[in-house]
């Protein structure tokens, strides 16, 4: 299982101990995006970070689609198949996405591949971004709906 999880708030008025989470998850500015494997310690860290950031499982097909749009190398190059096949033992992002689901390997450790998405904010805007999902708000767990999110701002 692997979460996707955006920041949905700003740095204004933020307590120490939630900012440092946040810097953790590598989750550094509005509308960022990364990929996080479902551990306890990472779960902690979400519950923690709740307040600022929404979550849920990532599908493969919008992960795949995630990658080719958003995927980023260092120096700002687009993430290319080409790239893949010399740097990686996936020959396409479709079996790397599925390699990633189930937990064979961690984005954030392939050579020369930028951890982070950097995403539009969503097309009709965010709910609410001081309220909880559960409560017609952005933040905090959404489960599979965060494919639709992640859908509006890729």
């Amino acid at each position: 299982m692997t979460y996707a999880a955006i920041r949905v708030r700003g740095i204004i008025n933020i307590k120490p101990d939630i900012r440092k989470t946040l810097q953790l998850l590598n989750l550094t500015r509005a509308n960022h995006c990364v990929l996080l494997e479902e551990k306890p310690s990472i779960k902690g860290m979400l519950q923690v970070a709740k307040d600022y950031i929404t979550w849920g499982e990532v599908e493969k097909d919008v992960l795949e689609k995630l990658m080719i749009t958003r995927g980023k190398l260092e120096g700002d190059k687009e993430l290319t198949e080409k790239h893949l096949k010399s740097a990686t033992s996936y020959n396409s992002i479709d079996k790397l996405s599925q390699a990633i689901i189930d937990n064979k390997i961690k984005y954030k450790d392939l050579p020369n591949i930028k951890p982070i998405f950097r995403l539009n904010p969503p097309k009709n805007g965010y709910e609410g971004v001081k309220r909880s999902y559960v409560k017609k708000g952005a933040l905090g767990y959404r489960g599979k709906d965060i494919n639709k999110l992640i859908e509006r701002m890729i």
